[in-house]
């Protein structure tokens, strides 16, 4: 064709809803490449919310190593500065439409990072961090009191849980979900029924429980619609009694779970979950499995 026939569409002119659509068949590295500088209109899809429900970093996870002392991590300068540098240019195209943010286990944000995210993202519902070592008390909870729109949570098993309970039940009226990724105590359940008695949904599946505690969110947590506890070893006493694991549920916990809609268990002999599960006493060493198998929950709703 000669130059300057009007028949020839250039890129730009493509409709922006085709563009897009084109777009969310990228991953989320092509994405972020420097598509959004080829000229104004890519910039605009780039931007559009359609891309930017959900941010999903599970695909991202941090170099480091072990240390014997707080946070038990180190993590690498540079391991540092790409998720900073991600952080940026996706919190940037997103423009705050962020509602679901999801980390892998082995991505180690820290404070700077989470309160970074927290600020750009002012109407996130769904917050998937299960590993918060490198997060201070100050952090985490300056973050959820942004988030007033936080309905569920996937995080570790943390030492003092009341804190962030507390501050969840003053910052987000509508929370209803919480899955816990590791061991459920007295003190955890306990929390949970203090702060947060309108808890809807709650998973804590293949982890270390304690008889007790799951009594105490059974007969705690009235308005529970849902429990998850999936291939967990659930012991008859709480430390420091000897412990001894129980191989079925008896009737009185069967009969305080009936008022539940949905109360999922499993505790087969012949169940690899439950098998991996009682291997790795209660505390489940997700690298040694399947890439993505931590991100499976028996509750769809809190499945990745």
């Amino acid at each position: 064709m000669e130059e300057g026939d009007s028949s020839v569409r250039r890129w730009e002119d493509l409709d922006i809803d085709i563009l897009v659509k084109i777009l969310q068949s990228f991953d989320l590295f092509e994405l972020t490449s420097g598509l959004a500088h080829v000229c104004s209109a890519w910039r605009l899809a780039c931007s559009d919310q359609l891309l930017w429900m959900t941010l999903d970093l599970s695909i991202l996870k941090s170099n480091y190593i072990k240390i014997p002392l707080e946070p038990y991590v180190y993590v690498d300068c540079q391991s540092d500065k790409t998720l900073t540098s991600l952080l940026k240019i996706c919190l940037n195209l997103s423009s705050g439409n962020i509602r679901t943010l999801i980390f892998h286990y082995n991505l180690y944000v820290s404070d700077d990072q989470l309160t970074y995210t927290a600020e750009r993202c002012p109407r996130l519902k769904r917050l998937v961090m299960p590993a918060w070592n490198r997060i201070k008390k100050t952090g985490i909870c300056r973050a959820i009191h942004m988030w007033e729109d936080l309905e569920s949570l996937t995080m570790p098993s943390i030492a003092n849980p009341p804190y962030v309970m507390e501050e969840i039940a003053r910052s987000c009226k509508n929370f209803a979900e919480l899955k816990i990724m590791g061991p459920c105590d007295m003190l955890f359940a306990s929390s949970l029924v203090s702060f947060l008695p309108n808890l809807k949904v709650l998973s804590v599946r293949c982890t270390l429980l304690s008889k007790s505690a799951l009594v105490t969110i059974l007969d705690g947590l009235k308005k529970l619609e849902v429990l998850n506890i999936s291939h967990c070893v659930i012991t008859e006493d709480p430390p420091p009694a000897p412990k001894k694991i129980l191989a079925k549920l008896d009737d009185s916990i069967l009969e305080k779970a009936s008022r539940l809609h949905k109360f999922l268990t499993c505790m087969s002999d012949s169940c690899i979950m439950c098998q991996r599960s009682r291997n790795d006493e209660g505390l489940m060493r997700w690298y040694k499995y399947e890439e993505d198998l931590w991100k499976v929950d028996e509750v769809r709703s809190l499945a990745i």
